[in-house]
């Protein structure tokens, strides 16, 4: 009877500790270490002159912030996506800062490399970090994009 016992407890146990331990991953831990952790706080006023054509779905610009300068996208009615412009995959340099191809794909100037603009997946071979996205959140005809 003591051995059943204690044979129970040590399965117990064991499974305790598989639990505990898939449980306890961090999701919001960025698994890119190239590009550096940085405060992002960047408010964009919709009705400037140089976000004219964020007022429509599929429109996007450039602004200010982030490590190498932001894209904005209008996703949807009311949804925008922010990604950083610094290539996800190359330490920031003056060739890795990616601009807007075709109106729908990010393109790294260094290494040729094409990421999704709707989602920032990369789709050339080799790469598996996507670009850096931010939350952005619309109060009335204003965009605040942060990391926090």
């Amino acid at each position: 009877m003591y051995l059943a016992k204690k044979y129970i407890l040590k399965k117990i146990a064991i499974i305790f500790l598989l639990f505990v331990s898939f449980s306890c991953s961090d999701n919001n831990i960025d698994p890119n270490n190239i590009l550096p952790n940085i405060p992002v706080n960047q408010t964009v006023f919709l009705n400037n002159p140089e976000f004219i054509d964020l007022q429509v779905v599929g429109g996007w610009a450039y602004a200010q912030g982030g490590i190498s300068g932001l894209i904005i996208y209008h996703y949807s009615i009311n949804n925008y996506i922010a990604f950083d412009r610094a290539a996800p995959h190359i330490s920031p340099k003056a060739c890795s800062q990616m601009i807007v191809k075709n109106g729908i794909n990010l393109f790294t100037p260094c290494d040729d490399s094409i990421f999704n603009l709707l989602n920032g997946a990369p789709l050339t071979d080799g790469i598996s970090y996507s670009a850096k996205q931010y939350r952005v959140v619309v109060i009335g005809n204003t965009l605040q994009i942060t990391n926090f």
